[in-house]
């Protein structure tokens, strides 16, 4: 818009907001509008200040604390892995798979969206959490979720072994090599860690295969978010360590997102 030079240029009214968003390159220019004036709530400077943050590429969801998730508002502080919604099919299904007074396990958890979904949907079920990253517990108990920090399934107690229902999780699956074809803003404020799953993008999804196997209860289900072609690379793991009917999960764009086993009785 004509005679908007910067965030200064900006005050109650949010159409020079929206255009300097839009002229930007933000292609929800008017929603990140309103979400970054709600969090000045009149403040001009302060609104000054988060619009440069924004333009800078840093995610809106460190700049307002908050993002939606299965329509649920989910907090998310500077530093954590910031959930999107192509997750959300896989929060659902997981709703879907655990019993009203079940157990379900949300690894790799993050800001704890997945397991507050499953602990909000779920009021008298137990689902507990695990992160490697010390901002990301913090975060997911500011959340409400039972969390434990540590590496996948390290932390949980031996109780849980054959009595989960579910097993979910948002691992790191991009092969190494493809993280320089992220989006460049990705990379330059979260961590690669988040993201890099290994020279084919596999390791912690195989690891996660096997692991889950001795936790899940027959007829648990294992609900893993993933890319591309992994579902196919992984069937042999899935069918080689006892899981059924195995189905691909689809978002909203028709794009394959996950993939969902059930375990069957050993032996």
């Amino acid at each position: 818009m004509a005679g908007v030079t910067g965030p200064s240029d900006l005050g109650a009214d949010l159409d020079p907001l929206i255009a300097l968003l839009s002229e930007a390159g933000f292609v929800a220019a008017e929603e990140e509008a309103r979400e970054l004036s709600a969090r000045a709530a009149g403040d001009v400077e302060l609104l000054d200040a988060l619009v440069q943050r924004r333009l800078t590429g840093e995610p809106l969801a460190w700049i307002t604390g908050r993002t939606p998730f299965c329509g649920m508002e989910v907090l998310v502080d500077p530093g954590v892995y910031v959930p999107r919604w192509q997750s959300e099919p896989l929060a659902r299904r997981a709703v879907e798979r655990l019993p009203a007074t079940g157990t379900a396990v949300d690894l790799c958890t993050g800001s704890g969206a997945i397991a507050k979904v499953l602990s909000v949907e779920r009021p008298e079920a137990l689902v507990v959490a695990t992160d490697l990253d010390q901002l990301a517990v913090a975060c997911a108990t500011a959340n409400g979720v039972a969390v434990s920090r540590g590496d996948l399934f390290d932390p949980l107690p031996s109780s849980l072994e054959g009595s989960v229902d579910v097993v979910v999780s948002v691992v790191p699956y991009v092969p190494t090599p493809q993280l320089a074809f992220l989006p460049h803003d990705t990379l330059a404020f979260e961590s690669s860690r988040s993201y890099d799953g290994g020279p084919d993008g596999m390791a912690i999804l195989r690891r996660v295969v096997a692991g889950a196997r001795r936790l899940l209860r027959p007829g648990g289900a294992l609900l893993l978010e993933l890319g591309g072609e992994q579902a196919g690379q992984l069937a042999p793991d899935l069918a080689r360590l006892g899981y059924v009917d195995i189905v691909m999960l689809f978002d909203e764009d028709g794009d394959a997102r996950g993939i969902e086993a059930t375990a069957v009785p050993s032996g």
